[in-house]
């Protein structure tokens, strides 16, 4: 699939690392070094423009190593870039740690996956057909090994 970008950054594009994988790493795109401070939130430009096709969107999600290394996370983890959109890809950062973390420009410091979804049309009915788990909620079916 080839999808129309846009790069005003001065990095790479974002690119598989590997052969499977599903995520590709978005970069910092600022001009100096910010400073994240324990529980802060900023927004992170890339320097990206996309062009998605119907029935796509882009998912921006968390690097694993910062996360578990630094206690940084995405923070309405997954984002979702809706095929509409044309505006600049931002990455809210959030700080989960005790220490400040400094971002660079050209850090690696989220994930996207591009991904397929389905446009649904409601059906309003007055019932439901019942299941074996009904009405359990969180955590309801570990009882049912």
């Amino acid at each position: 699939m080839n999808i129309k970008v846009i790069n005003k950054s001065r990095h790479p594009l974002p690119k598989y690392q590997t052969e499977l994988s599903a995520g590709m790493d978005l970069y910092a795109n600022i001009d100096e070094s910010l400073t994240l401070k324990p529980l802060e939130r900023k927004l992170i430009p890339t320097g990206l423009f996309l062009e998605l096709p119907a029935g796509f969107e882009a998912q921006v999600r968390p690097r694993s190593g910062l996360a578990v290394k630094n206690g940084i996370t995405v923070l309405n983890a997954p984002g979702t870039i809706d095929a509409d959109y044309r505006g600049e890809i931002g990455v809210i950062l959030v700080n989960l740690s005790s220490e400040n973390f400094i971002i660079n420009d050209g850090d690696r410091i989220a994930q996207m996956v591009i991904a397929r979804h389905e446009t649904i049309t409601w059906q309003e009915t007055a019932e439901l057909i019942e299941t074996s788990r009904g009405e359990g909620g969180f955590g309801s079916t570990s009882n049912n090994i």
